[in-house]
């Protein structure tokens, strides 16, 4: 793998941008970007030819069950987020440094946006892909996934470890519940086999957490069960057009500051598979000296995230009309 560790080698901003992951959607989504800004407008028409899918009235109108669905919650993510990229690149101000990112990151999903804004994706490619990902997401039908709050990284870690090893009968269990998601301190997501889940919740909450919540999901997403999807990722990603970056990613898996082709293709198989390292993610960008994060896309989940890892630094989130000039003009 190859890292890019001088950022001041891309951009000499220090502001980050954000993107958020499956999760962030709800109906209505995209709706004034749509009416305010034919370049917002654009996208989303884009996004229906390409897909053969009314996507701009199932983000606006919904049901919500639809809208949901992975197979078409992650295309409709992407797509709100690339209208707002397009955005900005139409109204920003070339002094305004704060308006040029340094650095993308995106959580899961948001992976895909963060390589549009950074160069590596153009967008009928990432929607593409995300639609691909959706479908093998989707057509997982093994283990579920819960959120822990409360509970320290060490001791959900080896409570999973011990819960794994108790029931660890053949090969196939050997990792039957991991954490899947380090989202902030004291709030993770495991992911695995049902009854391992179901322990680990469990002991978490003998063990001090919060709360041990599972939720409603297919299957065990970001863990070792999701294999026959990432293998199918593989194939499409290796067909895809991936060109280096213009702007570094910091990837989900590695925590790392990534460049090029090569490394952008094994984090978006590996992504399937392997946990979101969020904190660590964050926690690089700021190592890097990146003290403005902006989340651009539905929703604050990100903003909420990262002000629980980093309290002092600067966060904004961009999902509005209001919010891209507000943001242009300082």
């Amino acid at each position: 793998m190859v890292v890019c560790n001088k950022v001041s080698d891309v951009r000499s901003t220090t502001t980050a941008w954000v993107f958020p992951g499956q999760g962030s959607q709800f109906v209505g989504m995209g709706r004034e970007l749509y009416a305010h800004s034919s370049v917002a407008r654009e996208v989303f028409e884009q996004a229906d030819a390409a897909l053969g899918l009314n996507l701009t009235r199932l983000c606006f109108e919904g049901p919500e069950s639809e809208l949901t669905a992975t197979e078409n919650a992650q295309p409709a993510l992407l797509t709100v987020s690339v209208a707002l990229i397009r955005m900005l690149n139409t109204v920003t101000d070339s002094d305004c440094a704060m308006t040029h990112p340094g650095v993308v990151a995106g959580h899961s999903l948001g992976e895909y946006a963060a390589l549009v804004a950074g160069g590596a994706l153009d967008f009928l490619t990432a929607l593409r892909l995300v639609r691909r990902r959706g479908e093998l997401m989707a057509a997982a039908r093994e283990g579920t996934m819960a959120a822990i709050m409360g509970l320290d990284e060490d001791t959900l870690d080896h409570t999973c470890r011990e819960v794994a090893d108790a029931i660890a009968d053949s090969a196939s269990m050997d990792k039957a519940v991991v954490i899947a998601n380090y989202n902030a301190p004291g709030q993770f997501v495991i992911s695995g086999t049902p009854p391992a889940v179901k322990r680990v919740c469990a002991l978490a909450k003998e063990r001090g957490a919060r709360r041990a919540l599972p939720l409603k999901v297919s299957a065990a997403f970001h863990s070792p069960m999701m294999s026959d999807a990432a293998r199918g990722m593989a194939v499409a990603i290796e067909n895809a057009a991936i060109h280096d970056l213009c702007i570094p990613l910091v990837g989900n898996v590695s925590a790392e500051m990534l460049l090029y082709a090569g490394d952008i293709r094994h984090e978006l198989v590996a992504q399937i598979v392997e946990p979101v390292r969020w904190i660590a993610s964050v926690e690089q960008m700021a190592a890097q000296g990146f003290t403005t994060f902006v989340e651009v896309g539905p929703g604050s989940v990100l903003t909420g995230l990262i002000k629980r890892i980093l309290p002092d630094v600067q966060t904004l989130n961009i999902s509005k009309v209001e919010d891209v000039y507000a943001f242009v003009q300082g």
